[in-house]
């Protein structure tokens, strides 16, 4: 009688599994459909769910989706015209730490509006992320040259911490 139930036990946990299977499968399929049809953000709401599914080959392939998702999102988003705009995207992807992308659009809004320090501070934030020192310290020396004040913050700013090592990130902030 006991193998009989653990028979019963083990064919109830294959049925769930495959159940399971076959929901992420479908699930994955829908998300495809969506990535085929262009749209990306309903695409990423579906496979950020399955990138965490227990069935391990559905969540390899639901991340690889995700990423470019999130690629296609971000080609998809016209470029800011404006040194602001520009800068509130770099803040956002910073955010979201994308940071290939907030040095993008740091760059540009620095390019668009030369020497406000605000947008310096961002870009050595997102450099010292990167693990780009000298681009970093270079961008934090001329925001706190811009703006003495941005040395009290940086001593406090998560984004340095890769940094508070560096004697020249000691000296910069005193």
């Amino acid at each position: 009688m006991v193998l009989n139930n653990s028979n019963g036990a083990a064919e109830l946990e294959n049925r769930r599994l495959a159940a399971q299977y076959q929901a992420a499968v479908k699930n994955f399929e829908v998300g495809l459909r969506h990535f085929h049809k262009q749209n990306f953000e309903k695409a990423k709401d579906i496979f950020e769910k399955l990138a965490g599914s227990p069935i391990i080959e559905v969540a390899e392939r639901a991340r690889i989706h995700l990423h470019l998702c999130g690629h296609k999102v971000a080609r998809a988003t016209p470029p800011p015209k404006t040194a602001e705009d520009s800068y509130n995207m770099g803040v956002a992807a910073l955010n979201d730490r994308n940071l290939s992308l907030a040095v993008e659009y740091l760059t540009r809004a620095d390019k668009l509006a030369m020497d406000h320090e605000h947008i310096r501070y961002a870009l050595a934030a997102a450099y010292a992320l990167q693990s780009d020192a000298d681009t970093a310290l270079g961008h934090l020396q001329a925001a706190i040259q811009l703006r003495p004040e941005n040395r009290f913050l940086a001593r406090q700013d998560e984004d340095f911490q890769s940094l508070v090592e560096d004697p020249r990130f000691k000296r910069l902030v005193g």
